[in-house]
């Protein structure tokens, strides 16, 4: 361990205004890293070049393409520029979120002679799968990819023993777990609202919550598919969906098809606003089954809301006993609902609550620090000097960065 304050830059992409779990782990980490005295730098592709200091530390965007079909992702796809801004910044850490284009950073770190760190967001197989590659092909893709990446990185940070077990199947002696975390003050039961619930639910109608990117590989279309087996049972039941992506008009057609009763809110970007709509749910469903954690998911249940997940996903193990998982569609998740509901409310809440409670960012903090050998310095009171030449940003929020 060093107790020197280091800069740790952090890449990224598929980062977007309107993005949801990636977004948050990466302003909470930034901003927990800054608060234990280090300076955190986060490089991530936007429209045109920014460089700011914010809640998180120092921000600077480059220009980078958007995707077409990923609604609004953009991607750092200039070698150079990356290559020339990390010797500018001369790090003292490197950390990247990114296992596919950005993968050759770890060969510039080691010619720099920089420990270097990749954070392992999702399953390589897992995803690979949701887009429609045959297991056995996923597989051998997943083993090539990770086998790679766990060479040319000092370490893989995994956020659950599910992340972990793929680069474990290739014989990788140098993961490392971590969790990440959820603000138990911001994310809290008392935002339940009783108006805000009587907007989507009448009377003894249950809400059901989903807060996701609609993209093929969450698995979206799930949800509905719940609701619909739920109304068929007899069960009076409503969906608020909380997000936006490619899928958005297609599931809107498929709710108006079908007759269902689905609230499409798009992204949310009032945090608070969306804090009140989990807490205010009866159930909130995670069907995306490549998660390796599930950030929307655990902020559900800080809020008191218990969640279906999918079980082939890392969030039975992030959910414990407090929540349920399904194997399959919609009617297993339908299934899934019903055992939670039987449950007493006050019961079910309570349990969501304090399983969310073992999930604390300053734990989260800790334990990516200790990833790069780095001590906490201080605890969070004070904040470093913003660095000479760069702007303050005064709103110090991450819209303000990406614009």
């Amino acid at each position: 361990m060093t107790g020197t304050p280091l800069r740790i830059v952090r890449l990224a992409n598929f980062v977007a205004p309107a993005s949801g779990g990636l977004r948050t782990a990466l302003r909470e980490l930034g901003k927990g890293y800054r608060a234990a005295g280090h300076e955190p730098v986060l490089v991530v592709p936007g429209e045109r070049h920014t460089d700011r200091v914010t809640e998180q530390g120092r921000v600077i965007t480059l220009p980078g393409p958007p995707l077409p079909g990923t609604g609004g992702y953009r991607v750092l796809t200039d070698r150079r520029r990356v290559a020339a801004l990390l010797a500018e910044l001369a790090p003292d850490r490197l950390e990247v979120s990114d296992r596919t284009t950005l993968r050759w950073t770890g060969r510039w770190a080691r010619r720099a002679r920089v420990p270097a760190v990749m954070v392992s967001h999702e399953t390589t197989d897992g995803v690979l799968r949701t887009w429609g590659l045959p297991e056995h092909l996923a597989r051998r893709a997943a083993d090539s990819l990770n086998t790679r990446t766990a060479h040319v990185y000092s370490r893989v940070v995994c956020t659950t023993g599910f992340a972990e077990r793929e680069f474990l199947r290739v014989g990788a002696r140098n993961v490392v777990r971590a969790p990440l975390g959820v603000d138990l003050t911001e994310r809290h039961p008392v935002l339940r609202d009783p108006a805000l619930r009587a907007r989507h639910a009448r009377g003894a109608q249950t809400l059901l919550v989903m807060a996701s990117r609609l993209s093929v590989e969450k698995r979206p279309g799930t949800a509905l598919d719940t609701l619909e087996a739920l109304l068929r049972r007899g069960r009076r039941a409503v969906l608020v969906v909380a997000g936006d992506g490619p899928l958005r008009a297609r599931l809107e057609q498929r709710a108006r098809d079908r007759g269902l009763p689905v609230t499409f809110l798009g992204h949310v970007s009032d945090r608070a606003l969306l804090g009140t709509l989990q807490a205010s749910a009866d159930v909130c469903l995670a069907p995306g089954p490549a998660e390796t954690f599930g950030l929307a998911a655990l902020e559900a249940m800080a809020c008191g809301t218990p969640v279906v997940a999918s079980a082939s996903s890392a969030l039975p193990e992030v959910i414990g006993s407090s929540g349920a998982s399904a194997s399959g569609g919609g009617r297993a998740f339908a299934d899934a609902v019903e055992l939670l509901l039987e449950r007493r409310e006050p019961e079910r809440r309570e349990a969501a609550r304090a399983r969310a409670e073992c999930f604390g960012w300053g734990t989260a903090v800790e334990a990516f620090l200790a990833a790069h050998d780095a001590e906490v310095l201080r605890r969070a009171g004070s904040r470093p000097a913003v660095p000479e030449g760069v702007a303050r940003d005064p709103s110090a929020s991450w819209p303000s960065v990406t614009r």
